[in-house]
């Protein structure tokens, strides 16, 4: 009769879901998980909701900064030091573009850092109607900022879009990739497919003939030199071996500081900047340069010309036709390619072991064997002594600017073990004092926002290490300007409850600008911040705080911070200009 509910039908009848008929949210976790991913960082909003109803069964952590730029800091650094990708999650409108910073620096720095976010509805209109985080262009944005950003448009897509995001990181140049998954497919319950994983890949090392070719100049030459950039990270061995037998002296981008022992006779450490270093590497017959950009930002000026042969080693072929531009390119992944340009040289080095059993051949001859391994050891020699003076001649040019720095930085590596991993801002501290002054050891790591630049990555950095590895000493290094950026991860670290040391270089503001400013002939201007209690603010917020008055104190300071619960803020005032 009219009016009447209609009787439901039998059981038998009714539609049901399929085993595999899964909400987005549900589709996304499982594909996550799928991937190894067991920690996350984000923050929830009323958009993802769905998304984190389902992380716990599926044994993801999580993680939640107090803001989404400090999100992606510590996914960031999360992937450097576990050498895995990062995940953060967002929400929609300001919190995606909250983290847009954050993946801008991933690219910039060739990190893998996954975003998943929700976006507007499926048949959302392009006219505004006023929707909670509404946003135009949201993937544009994005798409800016990472390398891929990608929206889908069914539940079955999900999975897809996550294996491709995780092959992405695993054959190219590894960088930020944006999964935008609309709202209303979060809640969505369709059918989700198969659980789609990345295949396994073995890397590749580069073509055979490149790589003869780059072992002929390098073995024929009389001046070598080795630039390591972050890119060589996964070869340390293999770098280490090559500079030895070529007798050549290396240098290293901020993103490969410590790739070799920065104390070694045969490392600059991270001196691209040095005008001595750049003359040096203007001058060498052969520059063998591992997974660098040999960008304007390590260099803080456009390159030099170099005088001799470039051989470039570099995953992503793109480098190959970069300024300056490969003479010799060698494509694939570092460590295989450099185990191969071993052997290559080997190849075609005189081998004294078989002396005396073809007198056809040159090297057959034991004095000829021993007069090559005195040349050998006699270069070996020669680049020792090159490396000690160009290192003088560095310090020696940045003396006046750098001498007030080195205590502190001596007294903090006086503290920390070779295994400890420091987190970096774009602070004087940082590039003026601990890239050059402060060595690292291959086993250590050094996390520095570079090319990109933002500032305040130290804090949230630091505590993404902390999560990735919890047994090793982890210490955030800044500046007061840059600090204040995301002091709030001062909350985050506490809830965590590791032991953290932040130690903040105060100089009263943007150190790095009022310099500017005062060079170019200008008034400084909006550079001068009042001193804030740094100490007492770590306190408010439930960590520790306190000063450091001389390099013995930080000393003292940071063995204590390093065994106390929490977050420790440690203060070193630095006299203000006049």
């Amino acid at each position: 009769m009219p009016g009447e509910t209609p009787p439901e039908p039998p059981a038998a009848t009714r539609a049901r879901p399929s085993r595999n008929d899964l909400t987005g949210g549900e589709a996304l976790v499982r594909a996550l998980a799928a991937h190894g991913v067991t920690r996350a960082f984000g923050i929830p909003g009323t958009h993802n909701l769905e998304i984190y109803r389902h992380l716990a069964a599926h044994r993801i952590d999580h993680v939640n900064p107090r803001h989404e730029q400090g999100a992606g800091y510590a996914a960031d650094a999360y992937a450097r030091v576990s050498d895995r990708p990062g995940v953060a999650i967002t929400t929609t409108g300001p919190a995606l573009l909250n983290i847009a910073a954050a993946v801008g620096q991933a690219y910039s720095d060739s990190v893998p850092l996954l975003v998943v976010s929700p976006g507007m509805p499926l048949r959302h209109p392009r006219q505004s109607t006023g929707l909670l985080h509404e946003t135009r262009g949201r993937a544009e944005v994005l798409r800016d900022v990472a390398a891929v950003s990608h929206r889908v448009s069914s539940v079955e897509e999900i999975g897809a879009a996550v294996a491709r995001a995780f092959t992405l990181f695993r054959t190219r140049r590894p960088r930020p990739v944006h999964i935008e998954i609309p709202l209303d497919l979060l809640t969505a319950v369709e059918p989700a497919g198969p659980v789609r994983t990345a295949p396994p890949l073995s890397p590749a090392a580069a073509d055979p003939d490149a790589l003869a070719a780059a072992a002929g100049a390098l073995r024929a030459a009389v001046r070598p030199g080795i630039v390591l950039g972050g890119g060589a990270r996964g070869a340390a061995a293999e770098c280490l071996r090559l500079a030895v037998e070529l007798g050549a002296p290396v240098v290293t981008s901020a993103n490969g500081k410590g790739i070799v022992a920065e104390t070694h006779p045969l490392s600059l450490g991270v001196s691209l900047h040095s005008p001595a270093v750049r003359r040096w590497l203007a001058e060498c017959d052969v520059v063998l340069a591992v997974g660098t950009e040999l960008a304007e930002s390590d260099l803080w000026e456009p390159l030099p010309a170099l005088g001799g042969t470039l051989v470039r080693a570099d995953i992503d072929p793109a480098q190959m036709y970069a300024e300056p531009p490969a003479d010799v390119p060698l494509v694939g992944d570092a460590r295989p390619t450099l185990h191969a340009l071993l052997a290559a040289l080997s190849e075609s080095a005189p081998d004294p072991a078989r002396a005396g059993a073809d007198p056809a051949r040159p090297e057959a001859d034991p004095a000829r064997a021993g007069a090559s391994q005195a040349v050998e050891a006699h270069q070996a020699v020669e680049a020792h002594r090159v490396v000690a003076a160009l290192r003088e001649e560095r310090n020696a040019e940045s003396h006046s600017r750098d001498a007030h720095l080195l205590p502190y930085l001596a007294a903090i590596g006086s503290v920390l073990p070779s295994n400890a991993v420091l987190t970096s801002d774009s602070a004087q501290c940082c590039y003026y004092g601990a890239l050059p002054h402060l060595p690292i050891a291959p086993e250590g790591r050094y996390l520095h926002p570079t090319g990109f630049g933002t500032l305040g990555y130290a804090l949230p950095a630091a505590i993404g290490a902390k999560v990735a590895d919890p047994t090793r000493p982890v210490v955030a290094l800044s500046g007061d300007g840059g600090l204040q950026f995301s002091v709030q991860e001062l909350a985050t670290a506490v809830q965590l409850g590791f032991p953290l040391p932040v130690v903040v270089f105060d100089n009263g503001g943007y150190g790095e600008i009022r310099d500017e400013m005062v060079s170019r002939g200008d008034r400084p201007i909006a550079v001068d911040l009042p001193r804030v209690d740094l100490p007492t603010l770590a306190r408010a917020y439930g960590g520790h705080g306190t000063r450091a008055d001389s390099p013995e104190a930080l000393a003292g300071a940071l063995r204590r911070a390093l065994d106390t619960p929490g977050p420790t803020l440690i203060t070193v005032p630095q006299e203000l200009p006049r």
